[in-house]
């Protein structure tokens, strides 16, 4: 009896004292206030640090302004004999800073961070879920959560999936389970005798039939014993279901949308997860904050929301901020005199000049003409000098009577669109004033008079040109008969020729469908530039696709900018290559260019990268000597930096090179 008391009081002394320790560890936490913090990568930070470390030389020669020569070594300055040493000995410390200076390679940036979560804040039966937050500009984007589950906490999980796939399992879905299937056979054997012997059949009974022959249906037998108390309750269970998953699984396990980056645990023993995200840069995008906030929950129970952490910023370098804005001019030779031309398929009766408006497809041709001579009239750049129309004939019937018949087709054009243009500068004398000022401030109206446009009209002959053109692409003809054709267009005689072709048995095709295609009209418009007076003038204009490659520059779309600047081969167009890595092709540019501030920089980040110190540290500081700005820009561009922190750069005696 004494032993069993002992036991009974230890178990309940084992009960008190894990009752107690739940609520201490979170009364902790909540006193202490105690979150997850953000950091910079230190892994990053390492590799930076041995880049920085890892020179191809001790020192480096490099000119001042004065022409001297100065050696930069990576040194500190020694406590004792206060010069500076050579030093290669890294920092190990941990870094602490909350901002660092990314850059933008094709448009994007890599923001690398790390979520540290203390050892205290770890507990089997917890969940840890934290987000981060970015904050773009005026936008604020939550990233995918790192959630942090305890092993008890997934055990319950788990379990809580095992029980719905229990309950799951214990609903029949199967209505023929609720039938009673003994007492449904003895009724159609005392009842219906006649269907019962089918039983065992697999003979097709058409339940119409049953239905007129026996009275109730099949369905209704079923009906009459079905176990609709049982049948209820398991569709509602089966309705139930959602309601079901949400009492028996408290927290769902997440599988899409949460990030799963590399979990490293650090000296201290707590946990630390890299987080790694890519975004696109925008315009004006010079910084990024990432804060981070979470909860502690237990099951379904909110326990602790950990308070804000604080920002982590990025500051973007983008090569876009070099970008010459700069309006860019071409120069245009203006022609005082052009010209213009298209065709118009006016079909004419064979032999006839007469215009037939409901020919063919004359009125759609004719109204297509008209509007181009319209077009033309309204014009305010061009005023029209004369129109030229030439006819051409298809080849049947004489030489001779062809030209003369294609001269007469295009008179008749001629005087067709010379009434239209008569009527439509009356329309125009009616309908339109002008308003001048005299010398003495006194307006006069009048009405806006049109010059009269000459109509020139000439014969082209017969239309061989267009008929070899017809033949070559006709897809009914064959191989034979077009290389049949070939030899005809031999034949130097145009009335030889067209006998010869007569004679071949494909003549009656291409007379009708090809030859009225011969019966065209070509309109030649010949114009001069209004109120200009010599043949040629020089002038210039703002070169739009120059312009437009500056824009897609300062909106960081470099593959497009490109495309635009690439035949320029200019400052802008070697700062489209250095953003898209295009090292060499942008150094074929830019040795070539005066050595500005702006050059010197670019051309410092660009043998920075192809690791060559000495070129590089003399470039960099040969810009900064000429625009302090680029001392502070330096510390912007990791490439330039590296030198800065290899070398010491920038050391306010180094400044005055």
């Amino acid at each position: 009896m004494r032993q069993e008391t002992t036991v009974i009081t230890s178990i309940l002394l084992l009960a008190l004292l894990l009752a107690a320790c739940g609520p201490t560890r979170l009364q902790s936490i909540q006193k202490r206030q105690l979150a997850a913090s953000l950091a910079l990568s230190r892994g990053e930070l390492a590799e930076e640090r041995k880049v920085i470390a890892s020179a191809r030389r001790d020192t480096i020669t490099v000119t001042g302004e004065d022409g001297q020569q100065l050696i930069l070594m990576n040194a500190i300055k020694d406590e004792d004999s206060g010069e500076m040493v050579a030093h290669d000995v890294i920092n190990a410390a941990v870094i602490t800073a909350r901002f660092r200076n990314v850059a933008e390679r094709h448009g994007r940036i890599d923001l690398r961070f790390e979520v540290i979560v203390p050892q205290e804040m770890m507990d089997t039966r917890w969940q840890l879920r934290f987000y981060p937050d970015m904050f773009i500009l005026e936008d604020s984007v939550r990233l995918e959560p790192v959630i942090i589950t305890g092993s008890d906490f997934r055990k319950a999980q788990i379990r809580g999936y095992e029980l719905y796939d229990k309950y799951l399992r214990s609903i029949i879905t199967d209505t023929t389970a609720f039938i009673d299937w003994r007492n449904l056979n003895i009724w159609i054997a005392r009842n219906m005798p006649d269907l019962y012997k089918y039983r065992n059949d697999t003979s097709y009974v058409d339940l119409a039939d049953f239905h007129s022959f026996y009275g109730p249906t099949q369905a209704d037998a079923i009906r009459e014993y079905t176990y609709w108390h049982r049948r209820h309750y398991h569709e509602r269970r089966w309705h139930q279901r959602g309601e079901k998953f949400r009492e028996l699984v408290k927290a769902p396990i997440q599988k899409e949308g949460i990030r799963l980056d590399t979990v490293l645990r650090d000296i201290d023993g707590n946990f630390v997860y890299q987080y790694t995200q890519s975004i696109k840069t925008r315009p004006r995008l010079r910084k990024v904050d990432i804060i981070l906030s979470g909860d502690i929950y237990e099951q379904d129970q909110r326990l602790y929301t950990m308070p804000r952490s604080e920002p982590l910023t990025f500051y973007i370098s983008s090569l876009s901020a070099f970008v010459d804005g700069s309006e860019r001019y071409l120069t245009r030779v203006l022609e005082r005199r052009a010209a213009a031309n298209t065709a118009c398929y006016v079909e004419f009766r064979e032999g006839k000049w007469d215009i037939e408006p409901d020919l063919g497809h004359n009125r759609e041709e004719m109204g297509r003409i008209r509007g181009n001579i319209r077009e033309l009239l309204q014009n305010e750049t061009f005023d029209v000098d004369s129109i030229l129309i030439s006819a051409y004939a298809s080849p049947e019937g004489k030489l001779r009577s062809n030209a003369a018949l294609s001269r007469q087709r295009a008179r008749s054009v001629a005087d067709f669109f010379d009434d239209y243009v008569s009527r439509y500068r009356d329309s125009v004398r009616r309908n339109s004033f002008t308003v001048t000022v005299d010398d003495r401030g006194r307006e006069k109206t009048g009405r806006e008079e049109m010059a009269d446009i000459p109509f020139v009209s000439r014969s082209n002959g017969e239309n061989w040109e267009m008929l070899s053109f017809l033949v070559d692409t006709d897809s009914l003809l064959t191989s034979a008969q077009k290389n049949n054709y070939m030899q005809m267009l031999e034949i130097a005689d145009e009335d030889a020729r067209e006998e010869a072709l007569a004679r071949q048995d494909y003549y009656p095709y291409l007379r009708r469908e090809l030859y009225p295609r011969l019966r065209t009209v070509r309109f030649d418009f010949f114009l001069h530039r209004k109120g200009m007076i010599k043949d040629t003038v020089h002038t210039t204009e703002l070169d739009t696709v120059y312009m437009k490659g500056i824009h897609y520059l300062k909106e960081r779309e470099y593959e497009q900018a490109l495309t635009c600047l690439k035949d320029y081969k200019d400052y802008n167009t070697a700062i489209a290559y250095l953003s898209l890595d295009y090292n060499a092709s942008a150094l074929a540019i830019l040795k070539d260019l005066p050595r500005t501030p702006q050059v010197n920089y670019m051309l410092a980040l660009l043998y920075a990268r192809r690791e060559d110190d000495q070129k590089a540290v003399q470039y960099y500081l040969d810009a900064c000597r000429e625009e302090r700005a680029y001392v502070f820009r330096g510390n912007l561009d990791p490439e330039i930096y590296v030198l800065i922190q290899r070398y010491g750069l920038n050391r306010d005696d180094d400044t005055e090179l």
